[in-house]
């Protein structure tokens, strides 16, 4: 045994700065964690994987909570003996990188890799049982030249798609930029005005596997309900019709207008047709009319999120140009609307401003007509008419129909289906499904990113670059004093031979989307290294994840992404996985928060410049300057309100920093960190090791066998085993944690010398450090080599069965009612009878009086948990 072990034990308090790096290093020389190439089908496999991080860094307390969460599980099922994976890996690439390139002078990569080395190392002191051997950063060539040759395959398959779409150009910087990066219609970098621009990019067709992606949601019964509804949402399967209007005049060959809607129950109340500014008819008509064409512009440099939209003022411009509603014959003008996404639908729309609150909006800040065609239940139609000559809100739920003609008296449904039919008996529209999902755009003009591999040739089109030319590596060389992106103004490497011809020709300088690095990830741990994407018999056993852990944050684009990746994956022959599905089990943990703290001139505080006195005042440490104490939030760095968690390792351990993450809430809520727990945390992790130490002298030799007689303590044991089993089945880690605090009690309650107690009290403690060590896997092994040393180590040891006998109650509770109200309770022993459990029940006090003079009509027994006398 080394010394320092030795020098351990004998001082009066666990030393976690001494003990925590020594198992980890007994972990990675044993290969604890490494996982099996493929699995061999003796034990069943667990896939266990949380969202990997972006290497920022630094961690912060949500990582800690995120992997603390995925480390008890991976621990927990190895114990239970399963074949667990549990690899680890970092989404690398990404505006950040480039960022800090332009910034600071420091290539992107060497800035990536410097953080991930940082990174690194702050995980490893969590003590994860991490599989590190399968690491790997999504801008390493050998991880991206694997999603090129991905990419060349869907492309073979029809799954990619290159065709025009309009985006947001920053003309200063020359780049696209997402929406969120459009602020009051300015570029977030340059400040320049944003301009909607149309443009040649790449897409993934995700709308090809639509009607899959939304079935298999019904599959996901390990998914969180709201997660799957939000991608219910997001995918947007709406039943209703396109309807043909016909254009008062021929606009660039265009005859009519089409329009999708759900609501063509409606067509009766239509007010105005409404153009998106990118639509096509839009842009013949503005070049015509100036003012058409002035809008255009102007919307061209305002938010166009959903979000941005639904809140920006509603407004248009009326072209002068008319329809006609093929249902009542009668002309409507046609504007051109902001709030009108070319994106959804057909990229136009019929107002019907009595049932749509925008459309109401936009009626009355241009005095258009509003009439009512669905009548609330109840209500008088001439009163309801009244009511919207001057009404600012939209009547949106079921009805009748009125003012409709063929349609009047019909419920909303019928009227749907009435309306469908006549517009396909006048050929004017038909009825038809619409998504909302569209494809999936990858195209991003930087440099720090995955480079498309293909070809542009002025003979042969757009040719696919060679396999035996992977990976297309990005040029080590790069300018970012200029704007735009650096690959556009290379002075070499876009410059290259046609595959095919021999020609001079370009290659596609822009790079993937960073979202497309993350929705194939989970493939390429199970087979890192592997000379193509995937090595078929180790993803075929591997996949699906068992359990995926991360935030709610990626409840939508990641995991659907990840949800197509894995179905063209199997098109293209890479995998099988016939459900398509990636992920089998995923769960949402909340966010870390802590409080705000302001100086007096209103400038954000870190913790630890703050010192809160015995009597509630807060004060700036070292000053008498006072603090005020804002609101709980969730930590971020622009707030200051985050904690170090290597700080809080370097002063109480990684095990008290778990121990805390998983005891104050269900992992699926938010939690507040606060000084007192994490004290309170690592004052349990004292008392387990003195419980331990304490008791050493006392103990039965190891492997005693258990003598006559049985003390209490030996229930309370086999009773946390069951208990902790479960709370770490269903995922309910803060319910272990309280188990482990009771067990702690228990153990220190249980008094006296004899042999039986001295037995039962080592088993306790043997059980003690086999439990926690999932949530404290260092303390668990220091406690684990101090009662059997030599015996191994714990991250090695199955997990403890509960014995059915010492688990089961030795008496219940049964309430006893008369008829069926309650009047008392009794306490009997579990196996009494039938007999024995009435005689108490009638036996009781409160229930003897009840029955008192009354005849017992029926007495209903239900065992081990309720009796009922029914009298007269």
């Amino acid at each position: 045994m080394d010394t320092t072990h030795d020098i351990a034990r004998d001082q009066a308090r666990y030393d976690a700065a001494d003990s925590e790096p020594r198992w980890q290093k007994a972990w990675e020389d044993a290969a604890c964690f490494a996982a099996p190439d493929v699995p061999d089908g003796t034990r069943p496999k667990y896939y266990v994987l949380e969202m990997f991080p972006y290497p920022s860094g630094r961690i912060h307390m949500g990582h800690v909570r995120n992997y603390t969460l995925g480390d008890v599980v991976a621990r927990y099922k190895r114990a239970r003996g399963f074949a667990v994976m549990h690899p680890m890996g970092w989404d690398a690439f990404g505006l950040p990188a480039e960022n800090a390139a332009r910034e600071r002078g420091i290539h992107p990569a060497r800035w990536t890799y410097d953080n991930i080395a940082t990174m690194r190392g702050e995980l490893k002191r969590m003590g994860l049982s991490l599989d590190w051997s399968r690491e790997f950063a999504t801008c390493d060539p050998e991880y991206y030249g694997q999603q090129q040759a991905l990419f060349l395959d869907f492309l073979a398959a029809g799954l990619v798609e290159r065709k025009e779409a309009f985006v947001n150009w920053d003309p200063v910087d020359g780049t696209v930029l997402a929406n969120e990066q459009v602020i009051d219609g300015r570029g977030w970098r340059s400040g320049a005005l944003v301009e909607r621009k149309k443009l040649s990019q790449w897409f993934f067709s995700i709308t090809k596997q639509v009607d899959d992606l939304l079935a298999a949601l019904e599959t996901l019964d390990r998914w969180p309900e709201r997660v799957r509804l939000m991608q219910k949402n997001w995918i947007g399967r709406s039943e209703g019709a396109r309807v043909r209007f016909a254009l008062s005049e021929p606009v660039a060959g265009a005859v009519d207008v089409e329009v999708f809607t759900t609501r063509p129950d409606t067509l009766f109340g239509m007010s105005f047709l409404a153009l998106s500014p990118d639509h096509p008819v839009t842009a013949a008509l503005a070049e015509r009319d100036p003012k058409v064409a002035e809008f255009v512009a102007a919307c061209r440099t305002e938010g166009t999120t959903e979000a941005a939209l639904e809140t920006a003022e509603k407004r248009g411009v009326d072209t002068g140009v008319t329809v006609t509603n093929p249902l009542n014959g009668r002309s409507y003008p046609v504007w051109v609307a902001n709030f009108v996404l070319m994106e959804y639908g057909t990229g136009a729309i019929f107002g019907c401003p009595a049932h749509d609150q925008r459309d109401l909006d936009f009626a009355r800040k241009y005095a258009l007509s509003v009439t009512p065609v669905v009548l609330p239940k109840g209500e008088d139609a001439a009163a309801f008419a009244q009511y919207f000559s001057g009404a600012d809100t939209a009547f949106t739920d079921d009805g009748t129909l009125i003012n409709s003609s063929f349609l009047d008296g019909l419920a909303v449904p019928e009227a749907k289906r009435r309306v469908i039919e006549e517009l396909e008996r006048l050929a004017a529209g038909q009825g038809v499904v619409q998504w909302r999902l569209r494809d999936w755009g990858v195209s991003r003009q930087r440099y720090w990113g995955c480079p498309i591999p293909v070809i542009h040739c002025e003979g042969c089109g757009i040719v696919p670059v060679p396999k035996a030319d992977l990976p297309v590596r990005l040029p080590d060389d790069v300018d970012f004093a200029r704007p735009g992106n650096p690959l556009d103004h290379h002075p070499t490497w876009k410059h290259v031979d046609c595959p095919r011809c021999g020609k001079p020709a370009r290659r596609e300088t822009d790079t993937f989307d960073t979202f497309v690095d993350s929705s194939w990830y989970f493939a390429r741990f199970t087979a890192p290294r592997h000379p193509s994407p995937t090595n078929r018999d180790a993803v075929d056993a591997w996949l699906p994840v068992d359990q995926y852990i991360g935030g709610i944050e990626h409840a939508i684009l990641h995991l659907l992404y990840s949800r197509f990746f894995t179905r063209a994956m199997r098109d293209t022959g890479h995998l099988s996985l016939p459900s398509g599905e990636p992920f089998a089990g995923l769960f949402t943990q909340g966010m870390v928060k802590h409080e705000t703290y302001k100086d007096p001139d209103g400038r954000w505080l870190y913790p630890t410049e703050v010192e809160k006195r015995q009597d509630g005042l807060a004060l700036i440490k070292g000053t008498n300057q006072p603090v005020t104490v804002g609101a709980v939030e969730a930590m971020s760095k622009s707030k200051r309100n985050t904690v170090d968690p290597g700080a809080i390792i370097d002063r109480y351990g990684a095990d008290t920093a778990r121990w805390f993450i998983l005891s104050d809430n269900p992992p699926e809520r938010d939690m507040e960190w606060t000084e007192a727990g994490v004290a309170g945390a690592a004052r349990f992790v004292q008392r387990l090791w003195r419980l331990c130490n304490g008791a050493l002298a006392t103990l039965p030799a190891a492997g005693t066998p258990a003598p006559d007689g049985e003390a209490p303590l030996r229930r309370s044991t086999h009773r946390t085993i069951a208990g902790v089993t479960e709370a770490l089945e269903g995922f309910a880690f803060n319910v272990a944690v309280a188990r482990l605090y009771e067990f702690a009690n228990a153990i220190a309650d249980a008094k006296g010398d004899d042999a039986a107690t001295a037995w039962a009290r080592r088993e306790a403690l043997e059980t003690a450090a086999r439990l926690v060590a999932p949530m404290m896997p260092h303390l668990a092994e220091e406690l684990w080599s101090m009662l059997r040393p030599g015996a191994g180590l714990v991250a090695a040891l199955p997990w403890p069965e509960a014995d059915a006998t010492l688990v089961a109650a030795d008496t219940v509770t049964i309430a006893v009612q008369v008829l069926g109200k309650l009047r008392g309770t009794i306490t009997v022993p579990a196996g009494a009878s039938e007999a024995e459990v009435l005689a108490a029940a009638e036996a009781e006090e409160n229930v003897a009086r009840a029955l008192a003079g009354k005849t017992i009509r029926k007495r209903i027994h239900v065992p081990g948990r309720i009796v009922n006398f029914v009298v007269s």
